[in-house]
């Protein structure tokens, strides 16, 4: 089966099969049928995002809040990308723990994060582009989020601090322990 459960609940690693030959590769990247059946799923994602980012930007850690949380379902179609979900289900055992992994072109792995998870990534590459499905529209009003470099977090982002690039608005988001995320 290509899905993998992580060690956090409902967080799961797809990994497709991937069929390669002289003329290039083909791997079915998406089956809602299969999604569902492997990982329980009950929604439908109503909206794809696209992302290109340079070597060391960081975007994250971000969610969107109840009644608008989404879940995503996310991979690297150039280059390659470090993703970090973290749980933020208030009573969930796994409670401010956080799963990383290596979403890549070359590895074609895809990660689904669903809803009660921040989420983050930061570029390895020169270059990454992502795709990721989200199953809630973007709602500006329900935007929260916390500063990837939290303390009490402890993520090992793989690239120098002094390389990390971040917006304005990013740097501004507060640690976990100062902020409301209602999960």
């Amino acid at each position: 089966m290509p899905y993998h459960q992580t060690p956090l609940s409902g967080l799961w690693v797809f990994e497709p099969k991937v069929i390669t030959d002289e003329r290039g590769f083909f791997y079915e990247s998406f089956n809602h049928r299969n999604f569902v059946e492997a990982t329980a799923f009950t929604g439908h994602f109503v909206q794809d995002n696209h992302s290109l980012s340079s070597y060391g930007v960081m975007r994250g850690l971000h969610c969107q809040l109840p009644p608008h949380d989404q879940s995503k379902l996310v991979r690297a179609v150039r280059g390659e990308i470090l993703d970090v979900a973290v749980d933020v289900r208030k009573c969930s055992p796994t409670y401010k723990q956080h799963f990383s992994i290596l979403l890549s072109a070359e590895n074609k792995k895809q990660l689904f994060i669903p809803k009660g998870f921040l989420h983050g990534f930061i570029v390895l590459s020169e270059e990454a582009e992502l795709l990721y499905k989200c199953d809630h529209y973007y709602a500006p009003s329900s935007e929260s989020g916390v500063i990837y470099s939290d303390e009490e977090l402890a993520i090992d982002w793989n690239v120098p601090a002094s390389e990390i690039i971040v917006s304005q608005k990013d740097l501004n988001l507060k640690p976990i322990s100062e902020t409301e995320l209602t999960f």
